[in-house]
């Protein structure tokens, strides 16, 4: 008996250690098993990067607008089911100059799904990209930032570098408080996280945001310009 709970003890540790594993895995934000992950750039210059996920929707235009007034781009990580079923606001998005990025087909959270999912998820969102007329280097955000084994492995078997974010603020903060979090916390090389596809706060807080990050002297380049700037 002692030694058949002694057996079942140990089954259970190794259970345990490996859920342990996987999950500090999958919600890690600095690193991977597999390719090129990149929270935040290395780098004394004061350049960041502005990002936006989701979408596209409605609120693209205004997006634009606000970036068109400042005269600044930034990287949207869009939705392929979204920018297939809108795909003149993707092309909106490369037309104002900005960058598009790859958040998956159908938003789903990417974790034990079959390696067929992933690859058309990833695949499907890329061809509509493509469509668009942007024909830059495409990155990868996993959808509410999780991932394990295979999602960066395949990225990786694609040459796309994941791309998460060191700056992200509660979408249910008020526009005045976001900025400010954001400009509070903003340093050289940071990737700046928002959801103004939805969320009106998000929304309403951009031009404070790129406002307040000019004043304090900072530059906003897409997230394939920042990634040129990475200090070894």
């Amino acid at each position: 008996m002692k030694k058949f709970l002694k057996i079942v003890f140990i089954i259970l540790l190794c259970l345990t250690f490996t859920a342990a594993v996987l999950y500090f895995w999958m919600n890690a934000r600095t690193s991977q098993v597999f390719g090129n992950l990149t929270a935040k750039v290395n780098t004394t210059e004061k350049i960041v990067a502005l990002t936006f996920d989701d979408g596209p929707t409605a609120n693209t235009p205004e997006i634009l607008k606000y970036l068109s007034e400042q005269n600044v781009k930034a990287t949207f990580f869009v939705v392929g089911e979204s920018l297939e079923k809108n795909p003149e606001l993707g092309k909106a998005i490369f037309e104002q100059g900005s960058e598009l990025g790859n958040h998956s087909y159908t938003h789903q959270r990417m974790v034990f799904k079959s390696p067929s999912f992933i690859s058309s998820e990833l695949g499907k969102t890329n061809e509509e990209i493509r469509k668009t007329g942007f024909a830059g280097v495409i990155n990868f955000r996993p959808p509410y930032g999780k991932k394990l084994l295979f999602l960066p492995w395949y990225a990786n078997k694609l040459g796309m570098k994941t791309i998460m974010w060191n700056i992200e603020v509660d979408s249910n903060k008020s526009s005045d408080q976001i900025a400010k979090y954001v400009l509070d916390n903003v340093s050289p090389g940071s990737i700046i996280i928002l959801h103004p596809m939805y969320n009106r706060s998000d929304l309403e807080a951009i031009p404070k945001v790129i406002a307040g990050l000019k004043e304090q002297g900072y530059n906003l380049l897409t997230v394939n310009e920042l990634l040129e700037h990475q200090q070894k």
